[in-house]
Order: structure tokens, then C-alpha cells, then sequence
């Protein structure tokens, strides 16, 4: 997967998922703010904080959740 940008229907850019040098994805929202990271490895999402939000990747849930 390359980096991945996610905008709403106007095409205004709301964040991106990057793929990082460890492995894992990193999810910001538009301003750069962290939003979550997903590891391939343990199949799941973690927030900024570290805090397991889930199985499967739930990035872009992240990233467009308010």
C-alpha cells in the first residue's frame, strides 16, 4: 500500500495514511495531528495514545471520526 490520502466529497483533504520504515501505517489528519497507527503484524489499530480501538485497519475511521 502507498501513502493514501482521504478527502470528503468537495475534495478537501482530511488526512493521510503513510506506511513508516517499521512496518506499520500511520494515520494524520489534515493539520499533521497523529491519529492512530495500525501494525500488519498484530492486525490492529492503536490511537495516539496507544490505546487498542480495534481489529483490522481503522485509520481512515480515525482520521474522519470528530
Amino acid at each position: 500500500m502507498n501513502n493514501q490520502e482521504l478527502r470528503d466529497k468537495v475534495g478537501r483533504l482530511l488526512g493521510k495514511i503513510k506506511h513508516v520504515s517499521t512496518g506499520k501505517f500511520e494515520g494524520r489528519d489534515a493539520a499533521g495531528q497523529l491519529k492512530g497507527t495500525y501494525g500488519p503484524k498484530t492486525d490492529q489499530t492503536r490511537d495516539a495514545v496507544g490505546r487498542v480501538v480495534g481489529k483490522g485497519n481503522l485509520l481512515a475511521t480515525l482520521i474522519t471520526s470528530p
